[in-house]
C-alpha cells in the first residue's frame, strides 16, 4: 500500500489529478494501491473519512469569551488624564496656524 500522505501530495501538485473526474481518480488510486480510506474519501468527496487512518482525535472547544486566568488578576487601568498644559489657551483660536 502506498503512503496516503504521499498520494495526497501528488494529487495536490497535479492539476490533472486534482480536477479529474471521480472515476478517473479512482482508477489512479487503484493503480497506486491507495488505502481503502483514501479511496472511500475520494469516491465520497469527503476528506473526513481519512480521520481514522490519520489518528482522528476529538478536540475540546474552549470558550473564547471566557477571561484568561491572567486577565482576571490584572486590575483595570484608569483612563489617562488630560494634561492641562496641552490645552489651547482660551485667547487662542483652535484654528490658528503659526
Amino acid at each position: 500500500m502506498t503512503d496516503t500522505i504521499e498520494l495526497l501530495e501528488t494529487i495536490g501538485k497535479s492539476a490533472v489529478l486534482r480536477h479529474a473526474p471521480t472515476e478517473e481518480l479512482m482508477r489512479e488510486l487503484e493503480r497506486a494501491d491507495a488505502s481503502d480510506a483514501l479511496k472511500a474519501a475520494a469516491k465520497a468527496g469527503d476528506g473526513s473519512l481519512l480521520g481514522e487512518e490519520f489518528g482522528y482525535k476529538t478536540m475540546r472547544v474552549v470558550d473564547s469569551h471566557a477571561p484568561c486566568r491572567e486577565e482576571e488578576d490584572v486590575p483595570e487601568r484608569e483612563p489617562a488624564k488630560e494634561d492641562p498644559s496641552r490645552r489651547p489657551h482660551p485667547d487662542q483660536s483652535e484654528s490658528a496656524h503659526f
